[in-house]
Parts: C-alpha cells; structure tokens; sequence
C-alpha cells in the first residue's frame, strides 16, 4: 500500500486535500471518485513536488512558448476526454505532454509545466493564468468555474467546441481574403514592372518621333508618374512602408481604435459582416461562460475584453454596469445601437423563461450560418471589383500609350 497526497472538489464544489492509502494511483482515483470526489492532482508522498511546482510557475512566467490554436482545441478536446475516463488531472496532463514530444515543443513544455505546477499544489486555473500567452480570461475563467462546480469534464468539452467553432469562423474569413490579396499584390507587381521598365522606353520613342509636339494629358500622367517611380522607387517605397507603420501606431491608441472599429461598422458591405462576426463572438462566449457556471457579471467582464471590437466593448460594459445594478441585459442592449435586434429579443426571451444560457447559444448558431453567407457573399463582390480595378490601371496605361501611337501613325502616312 502506497500512501498518496490528494487535492479535489466535493459535490458542493468546496476544495479538499488530505491523505490516502491505495495500491496504486488509479485505485486511490476510484477511492476518491467513491467518495464523490472529482480529484485535481494526486501525488506519492515523498516525491518532494512543492518546490518542483513553485519553479514551475515561476519558470511558466519567463520565456514559455505560445501554444497554437488548433494545437490547444485538439489539447483540449483530449484532456476533457481523458479526464471524463477517470483519469487524475495530473496523468492528463502527463499523457499529453508525451504525446507532445518531439512532434510540438510549444504543447510540450506547456503540460509539463502545468503538471508540475499542479503536482505542488496549485489549482488547474492558477497553472493555466501563469501561461497567459496560451490561455486566456476565458480559457482560464471557465477551468475555475468547471472545478467549482466539479464539471471539469464538462467545461473542457464546451470549451473545445467554442474554440474550434472560433476557429472555423476566422479560418473562412481568411481563406475568403487569400484570392483578392494575391490578385491586389500581382497587380501591384505587374504595374511597377510596366512603370518602371517598359513606361519610359515609351516615353523616350515619343519625344523622338514628335519632337515639339505636345502630348494627351493622360499619356503625360502615365509617364511622370513612371519617372517619378523610376527615378524615387526608394522614397515611394518608404513612403508606403512609413504609412502602414504609422497606421499601425494609430491603431494601437485608443482614438485610433475607436475610429477604426467605428469605421469597419459603418462601411456597407463590411458592416453587415463584422456586425454579425462579433455578435456572434458575443453569444457564444457569454452563453458558454453561463452555462459552465460563471456569474453573468464576470461573464460580461470576459466578453467585453475578447468582443474585438471597441465600440461594442463599450456597449457591453453600459451593460455589465446596468446588470450590477439589477437592470436586465435587453434594454441597454437596444439602447447601444450596435447589437442586431434580434440578437435583443432572443436574450430578453432568455430572461424572461430562465433560460439565457441556451438561447444564447441558439442565436450564436444563427449567427454563425449568417456570417458564413456573409463571406461567401463578400468574396462574390470581390472578385468583379478586383476586375474592375485592374481593367481600370491596365485601361489607363494602354490608353496613356495608344493614344501618342496613332498620332505617330497618322504623321508616318502624311
């Protein structure tokens, strides 16, 4: 018999450590389950693992990789899995730190140092809040909700199926930008080309063949334009790469991001996209922290900080204020004028039959097919605007060269 040093939560949610003697760790895991105790780590007396995790979380605060996204919803999925089997919080963690070695340093590194951090006596939220680059508040906020309420299982599942649904969301935005950025980046290559080498052979051969005679105003554009990219290609570049770094430092001050989100809001067609993205995020998280057992304040805290988006931050804490007050959620809401009515009218149905949870969770779904059409709908726009634009410059220069040409052919048949 082995004697084993246990932390876990009782039915009421309460923390509990104590001693026990077993033949082994998963024996001492059914004596605890027995008990109606859902165990959070479980160590052989005499290990010496106090020091090993205060290193842990100390090491986890200095230089820890970042875990990927779709690394961390398939870590996830797994530990809610193995968890659910029966196994200690710890094994977990161990078993998908060997599944990590070798193939993904990042995962790796992190579950061992979450193991180690909850061998000496941290809870899983404290491990997780140390690694603040892999998890966030809401990543962090539902663990502790999940180990208060002894659903840990629970929660890991929802949270999987959150991030992975996240995911797939940003995943079709980008794939919907990848051919309207590679057509805008060859247009852009293809046209300094023309600028820079064929341009001004064009412009020396007119001044040949119609000396002292003057040329169409666009030909004349077309060919400044060439020698000024021609003769400053350095500078204009600098210029470019200057404005997107400055664009960048505006976005970081609040005006600047204020007027930014403002602006992406009110553009049509974009509008109706990042409205439906963020409302979306909105009530699948809110609903997700709810229903995991997060008081409706903190979940409202935690929503304003991952919505993305400040003009609606902004709008969820006049809500978080009004609900800390005893207000309902729908009318600030509607007074906001930035959330969907619908959106509106399915939490008030939620409040007023007790059920805001799943009736989040609903209106998140039809969000989600929303914004999926959106971007299928989007992407269609593009394509003939991108069209447009390059016929527009292609248009432009063949004009710019033409036009100077039948003159010269007019000159040759006289």
């Amino acid at each position: 018999m082995a004697k084993f040093q246990y932390t876990a939560y009782d039915s009421e949610g309460k923390l509990k450590k104590g001693v026990l003697e077993a033949d082994d760790e998963q024996a001492a895991t059914i004596q605890l389950r027995n008990q109606s105790l859902a165990p959070t780590s479980l160590t052989t007396i005499g290990g010496g693992s106090k020091g090993k995790g205060a290193a842990a979380g100390a090491g986890a605060l200095f230089g820890m990789p970042k875990v990927k996204t779709k690394a961390l919803c398939t870590a996830t999925r797994q530990l809610a899995t193995l968890i659910e089997a029966g196994l200690p919080l710890v094994r977990a963690l161990r078993t998908l730190e060997r599944q990590a070695k070798g193939s993904q340093p990042a995962l790796y590194k992190v579950m061992g140092n979450l193991a180690d951090s909850v061998e000496g006596g941290s809870t899983f939220s404290e491990a997780l809040a140390n690694h603040p680059k892999s998890f966030n508040k809401l990543y962090v906020s539902m663990v502790r909700a999940g180990e208060a309420s002894g659903a840990l299982d629970v929660v890991l599942n929802r949270l999987a199926e959150f991030m992975e649904k996240a995911q797939r969301i940003a995943g079709k935005v980008k794939s919907a930008m990848v051919y309207p950025i590679a057509v805008l980046i060859m247009a852009m290559g293809i046209t300094a080309a023309l600028m820079i080498f064929i341009i001004p052979k064009f412009g020396a051969m007119f001044m040949e063949m119609l000396p002292g005679e003057s040329l169409p105003g666009i030909t004349l554009f077309v060919i400044n334009a060439s020698n000024m990219l021609k003769d400053h290609a350095l500078t204009v570049l600098a210029c470019i790469v200057g404005g997107i770094f400055v664009f960048k430092l505006l976005l970081k001050t609040k005006p600047g991001e204020y007027c930014w989100d403002l602006f992406c809001i009110k553009v049509p067609k974009i509008s109706g996209l990042v409205v439906k993205n963020i409302s979306a995020r909105f009530a699948r998280t809110l609903g997700t922290l709810m229903g995991s057992g997060v008081a409706v304040l903190s979940a409202l805290q935690i929503v304003r900080d991952t919505a993305g988006n400040e003009i609606f931050a902004r709008a969820i804490d006049t809500v978080h204020d009004s609900v800390k007050e005893g207000e309902g959620m729908t009318k600030p809401l509607e007074k906001s004028g930035v959330f969907p009515l619908m959106l509106c009218s399915m939490i008030e149905v939620g409040e007023e039959t007790g059920a805001l949870p799943d009736m989040l969770n609903r209106v998140a779904i039809v969000y989600e097919e929303e914004v999926d059409r959106a971007v299928e709908g989007l992407t269609a726009l593009i394509e003939p605007l991108m069209i447009m634009f390059l016929a527009g410059v292609i248009g432009t220069i063949v004009i710019a060269l033409f036009a100077p040409l039948v003159k010269m052919i007019d000159k040759l048949g006289g």
